[in-house]
């Protein structure tokens, strides 16, 4: 969108961290299987190309570390030009969620999501 977009033509770099912090929660509380997670940490970002107008930009994530209260992910952000579909990592980061209650308490991951990820402990 347009308010996205800087002088350059380029997505904001904010916009970008947003995007991701909320993709990686939702995996973060879908893998957590509670909607009650929070962001206690974004490693570093590294913006490798600039994002343009006219691109897809698709978010994934993956498991690095399931710890007893909290969960880290490696995300990456990919654009995909629609007209040739090739695809380009645009940013990359870690993030880590802590699991807590509705009180904002730090809780315990499920044991068996743990036992399911006991490679990444």
């Amino acid at each position: 969108m347009g308010k996205d977009i800087g002088v350059h033509g380029n997505l904001f770099g904010g916009v970008m961290l947003s995007w991701i912090d909320e993709s990686a929660g939702c995996l973060a509380a879908r893998i957590c299987r509670n909607p009650n997670v929070v962001t206690i940490k974004i490693d570093e970002v590294i913006f490798k190309k600039p994002v343009k107008v006219g691109f897809i930009i698709s978010i994934y994530g993956d498991i690095i570390r399931v710890g007893n209260t909290s969960i880290t992910l490696k995300i990456e952000a990919r654009q995909t030009n629609v007209r040739t579909e090739e695809e380009a990592v645009v940013c990359s980061t870690q993030t880590t969620f802590v699991n807590i209650n509705p009180s904002g308490e730090p809780i315990p991951i499920p044991a068996s999501v743990r036992e399911k990820y006991i490679d990444k402990q």
